[in-house]
């Protein structure tokens, strides 16, 4: 997606509505690029167009996740999918986050397969034709295009990989990453018992705040993939947790945290009671 395009989508994400002529002002270019640029993206299902401006789709639907903040989630997406090899077979799980991710491995790895819950994601990616798409059978949810329910875990259970990438609704340093959906909390920990390393895609903006449903516990999380907006404190907390984050700067520099090896209990007691950072001495 051209400059050009990614902000008229943010214009029109944050205002609601824009019209062809207030963006051309602002772009300085003509209504007809400008009517161009909307045609591409309303093709992408990314806008709606009315009578000479521009609108958001749906709150709801997985394009309009998609538009918000749409060139932060775009440079995360890219570099995420560097880390998939070609040729390989990865889980995706729905997220506005990840379905750029399966779009970028879609159009630059060949012969990859993609297995995923999202209906939506297997529609973004299926004029790409270097990879192959597995869709998950569940209950089908009407606004977040994924499937659910108990039908997804028989039909996982016919897999193991390697990576499996899902979104996030927030964290809590308590309970770990959390969701906003019972049903797709449950299919995302159903996928990551078949998987070797659950990876996370996300805005920074999202550890600001925490979903009302537990998804899973740091521990169970390889890695974070986010911007380069997040704060030194919620790195040192996901660090600590055990958790690799990996920061996507406006540029496209990527900055790698490693995570901290927890310390044995033995140690751990040791400290504490020492006050210090050894073992106590024996007498």
């Amino acid at each position: 997606m051209a400059a050009r395009q990614m902000a008229i989508l943010e214009t029109v994400t944050r205002d609601g509505k824009a019209s062809v002529a207030a963006l051309a002002k602002a772009l300085s270019v003509s209504q007809v690029t400008i009517r161009k640029d909307l045609d591409a993206l309303e093709e992408q299902g990314l806008v709606r167009r009315e009578r000479g401006i521009a609108t958001p789709v749906s709150s709801d639907d997985p394009a309009s996740r998609i538009a918000h903040h749409y060139a932060a989630k775009l440079r995360i997406a890219r570099a995420a999918a560097d880390s998939v090899s070609e040729g390989e077979t990865v889980m995706i799980e729905a997220g506005s986050c990840c379905s750029l991710l399966a779009g970028e491995i879609a159009r630059t790895k060949r012969s990859c397969t993609i297995v995923t819950n999202s209906a939506f994601i297997a529609e973004h990616i299926r004029r790409q034709p270097h990879a192959s798409t597995i869709l998950l059978g569940g209950n089908y949810q009407n606004d977040s295009q994924v499937m659910v329910g108990p039908m997804i875990r028989q039909a996982v259970s016919q897999f193991l990989v390697d990576k499996l990438f899902i979104g996030t609704d927030g964290f809590s340093p308590r309970v770990g990453f959390t969701g906003r959906d019972q049903l797709r909390t449950e299919a995302v920990r159903t996928m990551a018992e078949h998987a070797e390393h659950v990876i996370i895609l996300t805005e920074s903006d999202k550890f600001g705040s925490h979903g009302p449903v537990p998804l899973l516990e740091a521990s169970a999380v390889t890695r974070v993939w986010t911007d380069a907006a997040i704060t030194e404190q919620m790195i040192e907390e996901l660090t600590t947790a055990g958790v690799n984050v990996s920061t996507v700067a406006p540029d496209g520099t990527i900055n790698n945290h490693a995570a901290r090896t927890p310390l044995p209990q033995a140690l751990e007691a040791g400290r504490q009671d020492s006050g210090g950072p050894g073992l106590r001495a024996e007498a």
